[in-house]
């Protein structure tokens, strides 16, 4: 794992970090000396691996994260600043995707979406950017996804989603340009996670299929999440006077035989 470029502490707050890339990047950035503060709404899987960080030496803590909900994400800044002191760096992972043809999604479920996916990581920037502008420091990175730029049919609201967040993290890397902050991007393509595990078959066979159809599947290889953990933990190591501002990771395609 990489060791971290300042000698200061950083405390970290990932959201959605109870499975897949939250989870790996908890590790990967507490595996580097970061103190970590995991947050979602299954808070029994985040005191799982704050019991691995801890056991290998790590800093950790969780507590229970609903991005949908006000109370919430201000109960939860409240307790990890209480915890670790001044959030330095903010991880705005939680999100989800379900299937659906857009014309056909009730607008009630598509709404719901658009709340997890984008007003959700604007009350963590909410809660957590103000102190690290008037501290003059911070790292904020949004894991978006690679339908922000090149939108996947039969997936509801995502693609609408993840291109809201991309436009509001351009946005904020103009506004916070001097003030200390760093607002940066990750746009993974195709990653193992646990999104996707609840759909019914038919609809999943849906999906891939409009992929394929539409040029999207081009190899049966899909990215691990630790690929986008160290993304994240690259961004946030840089030393000051370096801006990562956008990554994106795809899955390499398999040797062709020759």
């Amino acid at each position: 794992m990489p060791k971290p470029l300042h000698p200061d502490r950083r405390p970290v707050v990932v959201s959605g970090a109870s499975s897949g890339i939250g989870a790996t990047t908890a590790l990967t950035l507490a595996a580097a000396g970061f103190p970590v503060a995991l947050g979602a709404r299954r808070v029994d899987k985040c005191d799982e691996i704050v019991e691995q960080i801890r056991s290998a030496g790590g800093e950790a803590v969780a507590h229970q994260l609903d991005v949908t909900d006000d109370a919430s994400v201000a109960a939860f800044a409240k307790a990890v600043a209480a915890d670790l002191g001044d959030i330095e760096v903010l991880v705005s992972n939680a999100g989800h995707v379900a299937p659906g043809t857009i014309h056909q999604v009730p607008t009630e479920r598509f709404a719901a979406e658009i709340d997890l996916n984008l007003i959700g990581p604007h009350r963590l920037v909410r809660a957590f950017v103000p102190g690290m502008v008037e501290r003059q420091r911070g790292d904020v990175v949004f894991v978006s996804s690679d339908v922000a730029v090149r939108a996947r049919p039969f997936m509801s609201s995502y693609a609408a989603g993840k291109w809201g967040l991309e436009g509001m993290a351009h946005a904020m890397q103009m506004e916070l340009e001097g003030t200390g902050l760093r607002t940066s991007i990750v746009r993974p393509g195709p990653t193992w996670s646990e999104m996707g595990t609840d759909w019914a078959d038919e609809a999943a066979a849906d999906v891939l299929n409009g992929w394929i159809k539409f040029g999207h599947a081009r190899h049966s290889h899909f990215l691990k999440p630790a690929a986008l953990a160290d993304a994240i933990a690259t961004i946030v190591s840089a030393p000051r006077g370096v801006h990562l501002n956008l990554i994106e990771v795809n899955p390499e395609a398999p040797l062709e035989k020759k």
